[in-house]
């Protein structure tokens, strides 16, 4: 592969093994990943960004936000989300807050090497395999990563969220 991202870095210091996979970036649906990586879409996940209000009668000020990871051919369950939180209610971010908020673009985030670590999630289904595919922060490139080394270096747990 021609080109390193961010994420491939951050891993390759942290020497945890894992593929860097290229694909078409004009491609932005998930299924469309999966089918242009050759992959099961149940290997292939995508991250989503989420955000739950503090609430005012808690003492909390603004919102806290949750990164899940699933399946490109599932939909994240916000009761679900919310339960593993430990949050009343969780809604998806703009896009237009993903970029500062993140420094990834929408199509290329990853839960690897945000701008500051979130609690993080990924679905359990993730487990039933080797490995898994998640972007290497940019459009048009993914890795592929044993889902164990995925939740340790990310400090991610793994729950129930489709």
């Amino acid at each position: 592969m021609a080109q390193t991202t961010n994420v491939m870095r951050l891993l390759s210091a942290a020497g945890l093994p894992f593929s860097a996979h290229s694909y078409d970036a004009s491609i932005t649906d998930g299924m469309l990943v999966a089918a242009a990586l050759g992959e099961n879409p149940e290997q292939v996940f995508k991250t989503l960004v989420t955000e739950a209000d503090r609430g005012v009668g808690t003492g909390g000020h603004g919102s806290q936000h949750f990164v899940f990871v699933i399946p490109v051919n599932c939909t994240l369950d916000l009761k679900k989300a919310a339960r593993a939180a430990g949050v009343k209610s969780i809604q998806m971010i703009k896009q237009k807050e993903l970029l500062p908020l993140t420094g990834y673009i929408h199509g290329g985030c990853s839960p690897i090497g945000m701008k500051k670590p979130f609690q993080t999630f990924i679905e359990e289904s993730a487990t039933l395999y080797e490995s898994i595919f998640v972007s290497a922060g940019q459009v048009g490139h993914q890795i592929q990563i044993n889902p164990d080394d995925l939740k340790d270096y990310i400090s991610a747990d793994f729950a129930d969220l489709v």
